[in-house]
């Protein structure tokens, strides 16, 4: 067992698909099931062959106006597959302290988010969830691997699963790198 399972599995946040659990190990985004901010369990394999971006949130962070531009990301490419998937975590300064009913109404009314958004989990220190470690370990995401830095950073997952680039919190939604690297990926073949 590798050693990020052995982590998500003492800690109980790991949560992954019956083949991941009868001994292959996560090998991929797709094994995770997580919950919506709603409560319910998503397995993130409903999202195979689509180009996700992955989003770190916060409701009251210098960044959380990013909402405005990831949303308008997902409307613009959506119907081309793009899912903008938001996570929203209180790791950085308790700048998500809400419940995830306080932060669905936060997203909804401010920001008009219709992207998923799922429940609150950690992103760094002792309580990672498994998602993100799979998503920051060398042995997993061997080119953009290292720990989040703060609230808004945003992992592009191509059609097949792959970690495709790395954008930090100052790269706002729509910069013309982040826009481009979106419109490569969606123009990968399924």
């Amino acid at each position: 067992m590798n050693k990020w399972l052995a982590i998500g599995l003492a800690t109980g946040w790991l949560a992954v698909s019956a083949a991941a659990q009868e001994g292959a190990g996560v090998k991929s985004i797709y094994d995770f099931t997580m919950k919506d901010i709603d409560g319910q369990e998503v397995s993130l394999a409903d999202f195979r062959g689509k180009v996700l971006l992955v989003v770190n949130v916060a409701s009251k962070c210098g960044f959380t106006g990013q909402y405005a531009g990831l949303e308008k990301l997902y409307q613009t490419y959506a119907d081309r597959g793009l899912v903008v998937l938001g996570f929203p975590a209180n790791n950085f300064l308790g700048q998500e302290p809400g419940t995830e009913a306080e932060i669905k109404n936060f997203c909804t009314l401010t920001y008009g988010v219709t992207f998923p958004m799922f429940s609150k989990i950690s992103v760094k220190g002792k309580t990672i969830h498994p998602l993100y470690v799979f998503l920051t370990a060398k042995e997993t995401d061997p080119e953009f691997a290292g720990g989040i830095t703060w609230n808004f950073n945003k992992f592009l997952i191509g059609r097949d699963g792959k970690i495709l680039g790395r954008f930090g919190s100052r790269t706002a939604p729509e910069d013309s790198d982040l826009v481009a690297a979106v419109e490569r990926a969606l123009q990968a073949p399924e």
